[in-house]
């Protein structure tokens, strides 16, 4: 892609409303505009992140036996009254009425739509175990929209849902769930780790939420120095994998055990701050008995499946990996999410050597690159593209070109390399 012929309105001086780093850099970057309180416009950067981290997420819900579908935004409040949590899900609930009166709500979550949905399909205990998700828009209304898409109110969501005859198989669901997420987050590129929750509005009684540690987080966190050998934890074992997730520690300050805490060596005791990025919930037959979703047993007896949720923050987690990789120039994307992989920094457009290596370089390259070809200085397009945080940025001026020579910067440890051209390449796609 051209930046010349790009949407990337990057701006030079820190808009008045952003008060951390991921709402300041992502405005700043030409990757979101606000469009109304807590409700963001992606511009084609912001999306691209968006995007790689959406596919991410998908493949390793395949992977775990999960079937994607995709259901409405907009639901019946007559679903929610099934359950009982229409009056009782608060003011966060966006509610809408249509002209024939009908009472609607811009979903929150959709564990009421997903069991009317598998209730109307799904009639005997051959037919499960099942898990369905989807990556849809959610809508919460927030009392005090802020910290850009940490706390917006319409935000990307994958949710996950799991049915089981029993509860042996939804905790079987609930542990490959867990192991999906760690690999997830393991292949964006950033540590999380999974802290015992409270099951909130959702319900239940086995909950954990997914940390991913920066300064700015809004949790206070305490967690067991294992945890920043990440690798280690994403074992094939199910078992052996749940059993030290769930036994090494890791707690938000308000689940802090002081008495653990003091039985861990001082030396790997962590503390620090957390961004919520997702959380899984088993709760049983919380919503299969009240919405009356039964299947047939074996013995012909009416059978309540055992359910679980899972979500992943999609656009959170944009925030939440620059609020935990940035410095003073800009966003230090992961290799695996940027909106593009390299960036071309053409130091004298015009000049015969230097446009042919940029480029071949761009032919090469292909859609995940970004090539600077704009009439403008040098300083800017350095400062531009470290703001943006390309992980590699390559460097044509003319005194390399004359000789087949480019630069490599390495953006997230600032290394550079004066190579020949195909090097810089291979380096790139490495």
């Amino acid at each position: 892609m051209r930046l010349s012929q790009s949407l990337i309105p990057t701006l030079k001086e820190t808009p008045a409303e952003a008060q951390i780093a991921s709402h300041r850099l992502m405005l700043r970057a030409g990757l979101v505009r606000q469009m109304a309180s807590g409700i963001y416009a992606w511009l084609p950067a912001g999306y691209r992140v968006l995007a790689k981290i959406a596919n991410i997420v998908r493949e390793e819900q395949d992977a775990a036996g999960a079937q994607e579908m995709l259901m409405p935004t907009i639901q019946s409040a007559d679903l929610w009254r099934e359950s009982g949590r229409y009056d009782a899900y608060g003011k966060e609930m966006l509610r809408i009425t249509d002209r024939h009166e009908r009472e609607l709500l811009f979903g929150p979550t959709n564990e009421e739509m997903i069991t009317a949905i598998v209730r109307d399909s799904v009639k005997s205990y051959r037919e499960l175990p099942q898990m369905l998700y989807h990556i849809q828009w959610k809508f919460r209304d927030e009392v005090r929209p802020r910290f850009g898409v940490l706390r917006g109110r319409e935000f990307l969501m994958k949710d996950a849902y799991s049915f089981d005859l029993d509860k042996a198989g939804a905790v079987v669901a609930y542990k490959k769930m867990m192991l999906a997420y760690m690999r997830t987050f393991q292949r964006i590129g950033i540590t999380a780790i999974p802290m015992r929750a409270d099951t909130g509005q959702i319900g239940g009684d086995l909950s954990h939420e997914f940390h991913v540690l920066a300064p700015t987080g809004e949790s206070g966190v305490f967690y067991d120095a294992a945890f920043e050998a990440g690798d280690a934890f994403a074992s094939s074992d199910i078992e052996a994998f749940y059993e030290q997730m769930t036994t090494t520690y890791a707690a938000t300050d308000e689940k802090h055990d002081t008495e653990a805490w003091e039985k861990i060596p001082a030396e790997r005791r962590r503390e620090g701050r957390g961004i919520e990025v997702g959380q899984i919930f088993y709760f049983g037959r919380k919503y299969s008995e009240t919405m009356n979703f039964a299947v047939v047993g074996p013995d012909g007896t009416r059978i309540f499946p055992e359910m679980g949720s899972y979500g992943i923050g999609v656009s959170r987690l944009v925030g939440a990996i620059i609020e935990a990789r940035h410095d003073e120039a800009g966003i230090i994307w992961p290799d695996a999410v940027a909106p593009f992989r390299a960036a071309i920094l053409n130091l004298r457009q015009g000049d015969a050597a230097t446009d042919k290596i940029c480029e071949e370089l761009h032919a090469k390259l292909g859609a995940d690159c970004l090539y600077d070809d704009r009439e403008e200085r040098a300083g800017q397009k350095f400062a531009e593209a470290d703001l943006m945080g390309h992980p590699w940025q390559i460097i044509v001026g003319p005194r390399g070109a004359a000789s087949g020579q480019v630069e490599l910067k390495r953006r997230a440890t600032g290394e550079r390399w004066e190579l020949p051209v195909a090097d810089a390449l291979a380096k790139v796609l490495g």
